[in-house]
């Protein structure tokens, strides 16, 4: 089976997932879920990534980042197999923990990346986990909702100016935004299970294409 092409190049935005293998849980308890969140906050310093959303299901994660370096490859790579190592040790068990590679789709950031956002971040609403998005504590959500200094690592700033121009109503933009239903367009996407390799306009996936035939050449 030949693999789906890598498209890489500086400040690209990517919508990443990852499922365990074989159905079994990802995250078995909270202190799992506690050492993937610090690690991928690591990782992101360590490969100079933007985290701008992220959540944590039962069996799978998703992320939206920013690359500035062309480097998803390599932060992926540490995420999931300094992850693995952990959760073996833990768990006392070995091999493989994801089902295959991760999967990533090149986003149009003028066109999607509010969508994805919202939809990344009401992954536990249309799951049936919670009723409401502030009781999630697994995603970025609540880092979005919160002025905590803690939260300075997530890459939120370029999301609230997208929302209003104007600081001091830049959460409740976010609220208002988060809890209006995920566009039919967003959802249709990743629901066909074959996910798209780029989400994009037309003029950017012809611009992707050229980026490609250049690097070739």
């Amino acid at each position: 089976m030949v693999r789906p092409l890598r498209i890489e190049y500086p400040n690209a935005w990517y919508h990443v997932m990852n499922r365990a293998r074989l159905g079994q849980d990802l995250f078995t308890d909270k202190d799992d879920r506690l050492y993937f969140i610090d690690l991928l906050q690591e990782t992101a310093g360590m490969f100079n990534i933007r985290v701008t959303a992220y959540c944590l299901m039962l069996t799978h994660y998703h992320l939206l980042v920013k690359t500035p370096d062309a480097n998803l490859s390599r932060f992926m790579r540490h995420l999931n197999g300094v992850y693995t190592q952990r959760y073996n040790a833990r768990h006392k068990c070995d091999g493989t923990l994801f089902r295959g590679r991760y999967k990533s789709i090149l986003v149009d950031a003028d066109s999607y990346l509010l969508q994805l956002v919202r939809y990344i971040h009401r992954n536990p609403l249309r799951a049936g986990l919670v009723e409401n998005l502030d009781q999630y504590t697994w995603s970025s959500h609540r880092g979005y909702i919160s002025k905590a200094k803690k939260w300075d690592w997530l890459y939120k700033g370029l999301i609230f100016a997208m929302l209003t121009r104007h600081s001091s109503m830049q959460i409740a933009c976010y609220k208002e935004f988060v809890e209006k239903p995920d566009s039919e367009e967003t959802v249709s996407a990743f629901d066909k299970g074959a996910f798209p390799s780029i989400l994009g306009s037309e003029e950017f996936i012809e611009g992707i294409k050229e980026k490609i035939l250049q690097s070739k050449s």
